[in-house]
């Protein structure tokens, strides 16, 4: 890692809700950053405006997409980018989701807000290696159905038989909307997994992560099989999504670290019902 962001370029920005985007970037130079492994993040220069931590939503050799939302001024400059910007990056950093660990076993992605981010890499890395893993589950809120991340290709897995196995939540429906409405935890009743023999992943706001581990914890998963992960960005205007940490021990907001639900939560506190 080197403390000069090296220039990138933006080769394509998608727009994946309202105030949302993905922008893939290439580097322009010589210089490369080392490889970015899944979980693992990004700092990411605005130029002239300034530099956020952003998760990393895709992984393809030397080009990296990023997903983010307009914010502040930084995030904001970065939204308005598009083919030809230019931006400078530090990386990578954070710990990632260690998938390698979780060979042999199912595998359970849980993600809120935000949270399909930076679990991104991971879904498409099991795709690509079927053969390693058991049953792959997705599960995937929102708030509404207009800020379903990665909207077409959520859909198009829900409407396969799979893999992965997926399906999606959303809190407001609309009028137009047939699917399921609730928390996403409400998903796990669907999912087809082993308990003693799963690795789960989770990230989203802390509320969804506190649920969904002591939810997985009911169910018979080891703490220290459940990786947890707070979504890259704050987001206290969410209504009933809270801003503060899930257990113990503080995570940072900024798409790391990944950490086991050991590490985070006591089992007396675990015990303890969800408020």
């Amino acid at each position: 890692m080197d403390d000069v962001p090296l220039p990138y370029q933006v080769t394509q920005a998608r727009d994946e809700t309202a105030d949302t985007v993905t922008l893939t970037l290439a580097p322009t130079g010589t210089g490369l950053l080392a490889p970015f492994t899944p979980g693992r993040y990004a700092l990411v220069h605005a130029l002239g405006v300034g530099e956020i931590p952003v998760p990393v939503s895709r992984i393809d050799r030397h080009e990296l997409a990023l997903t983010i939302r307009s914010l502040e001024a930084v995030s904001a400059a970065l939204c308005a980018l598009r083919p030809g910007g230019r931006v400078g990056l530090r990386g990578p950093f954070g710990t990632g989701w260690e998938l390698d660990r979780a060979a042999g076993q199912d595998l359970l992605v849980v993600a809120d807000g935000l949270g399909p981010a930076p679990l991104r890499p991971l879904v498409l890395d099991a795709l690509a290696a079927p053969q390693l893993y058991g049953h792959l589950n997705v599960l995937v809120g929102a708030r509404t159905p207009d800020d379903i991340l990665y909207a077409q290709q959520t859909h198009a897995w829900s409407a396969a038989h799979g893999p992965p196995h997926c399906a999606v939540t959303v809190d407001r429906p609309g009028p137009a909307w047939e699917g399921p409405v609730g928390a996403v935890t409400t998903l796990l009743d669907g999912a087809r997994f082993e308990p003693r023999n799963t690795a789960a992943y989770v990230c989203g706001p802390a509320g969804t992560i506190r649920a969904a581990a002591h939810a997985l914890l009911r169910r018979g998963l080891p703490a220290e099989r459940i990786r947890v992960a707070l979504d890259g960005f704050p987001d206290g205007d969410a209504g009933h999504r809270d801003s503060a940490p899930p257990g113990d021990v503080p995570l940072s907001r900024d798409g790391g670290p990944v950490v086991g639900w050991d590490q985070v939560e006591s089992p007396s506190a675990a015990a303890e019902p969800d408020t």
